[in-house]
């Protein structure tokens, strides 16, 4: 069966689209099976619902050391041997770690670290500006990569004069362009980095998240201090790179989509409106919705059989027909009312930011950080504009998540 079977993941035919596959199967097939790079064969879903049934089903789990839960490559694989992080655990184990970083995260945490996030981002523009815009700049080096770096170093509690180094290794680690060898290197430089900061902070705490978890958590003996820089690794580098690729995306988009762009310039405060929008059209981390079955479990018309693993096809998903219309079209005023002029849609059905009790425990801040900077960008680079054209824009490999490596502008 398996050498029948279509090879996943699936190209984006160009490379900001996802991929055709997604809508064929959405009207043909909607629960199907695909073929993994080692020859596993999991099942795939790519309807709204179907997604939100997997993501909220404990009968299926998490745990990437399971028998059977699919892997999207060979490093995953071996990724997969690690201790794991609250990401890749079950009930009740997920929660009882998620809990102890969820308060630094909420909505209200977020509206205190204001002000810190748009100091960030009026920092990386004037500085930006004061080089001058007689040549290119690449955008993802001087204003994508540090901003969510910045933000979630002061966070963890990360000295400001290690903030470069830091920052360079994690472009390092996950950009794309660079070695398997040099990416693992620079992943373990953070790990040391972070390991070094959590002896300090169980020696001298201070007001930050890894101090926190010393505090409450290792000195008490509720977590090891492995556990302990586990967790700050995770926070340092899991929404890093999609955040990265995500203030890229909106600027392409946006200079893709002209009147949307005189909308949003004319008033910055529908930028929560244009996030949320953007969080749909671009699912920035769509590979990593995965499960595996512990026991039998029935899908649409279907047995999956304990030890079986299903992709949720996130990106597919917030392009669902049955959910959102005209969800090809990207519309920034999707998610108004429609007594103000929008859809009247609903932004928390899409998937950029998960499903269930594991959809991402930084979505406020993400949000917040994504929310400054539109309403910022383009107040203070009016002009703004790509300094290549268009076809020439270095864009990640078409099966891996959707996302820019280089992206030169001028203003």
């Amino acid at each position: 069966m398996a050498s029948t079977l279509p090879s996943f993941p699936f190209a984006r035919p160009q490379a900001w689209d996802p991929p055709a596959e997604y809508a064929k199967l959405r009207a043909t097939e909607p629960i199907s099976r695909v073929k993994l790079w080692d020859g596993t064969t999991p099942w795939l879903v790519v309807k709204h619902k179907d997604v939100t049934n997997v993501l909220t089903d404990n009968r299926l789990s998490k745990q990437r050391n399971r028998p059977g839960f699919p892997e999207m490559s060979p490093g995953g694989k071996e990724a997969a041997k690690n201790k794991p992080t609250f990401v890749d655990m079950d009930p009740p184990d997920h929660m009882q770690q998620r809990s102890m970083v969820e308060p630094l995260f909420t909505y209200e945490a977020v509206a205190k670290l204001r002000p810190h996030i748009q100091k960030t981002v009026n920092t990386l523009l004037d500085a930006m500006i004061k080089e001058g815009c007689s040549q290119p700049v690449d955008l993802v080096e001087k204003f994508a990569l540090p901003l969510p770096s910045h933000i979630i170093y002061g966070i963890l509690g990360v000295p400001f004069s290690d903030l470069q180094f830091l920052t360079q290794q994690n472009a390092i680690r996950s950009n794309g362009s660079a070695t398997a060898t040099e990416a693992s290197n620079a992943a373990k430089t953070l790990l040391n980095y972070i390991s070094d900061l959590v002896e300090k902070r169980m020696q001298e705490p201070k007001d930050d998240l890894i101090s926190k978890l010393v505090v409450e958590q290792v000195l008490p003996g509720h977590l090891q201090p492995a556990d302990a820089v586990q967790i700050a690794f995770l926070m340092l580098v899991a929404g890093n790179a999609t955040m990265v690729n995500m203030i890229n995306l909106g600027v392409i988009t946006l200079l893709q989509h002209p009147t949307q762009l005189v909308i949003l310039k004319s008033d910055p405060s529908l930028s929560p409106l244009f996030v949320s929008e953007l969080c749909r059209y671009h699912t920035g981390s769509a590979m990593a919705t995965r499960r595996v079955a512990k026991v039998d479990i029935q899908l649409g018309s279907f047995t999956v059989k304990a030890g079986e693993g299903i992709i949720a096809a996130t990106q597919s998903s917030s392009r669902d027909e049955d959910v959102f219309s005209d969800p090809e079209m990207f519309d920034i005023l999707r998610f108004a009312p429609k007594e103000r002029g929008g859809r009247g849609e609903d932004w928390y059905q899409a998937m950029g930011y998960g499903w269930g009790e594991h959809r991402c425990v930084a979505e406020p801040l993400a949000r917040g950080e994504l929310e400054i900077v539109f309403s910022t960008l383009f107040q203070r680079l009016p002009n703004l504009k790509l300094a290549v054209p268009f076809e020439e824009i270095k864009w990640t490999p078409p099966k891996k998540d959707v996302g820019i490596i280089e992206l030169p502008v001028i203003f």
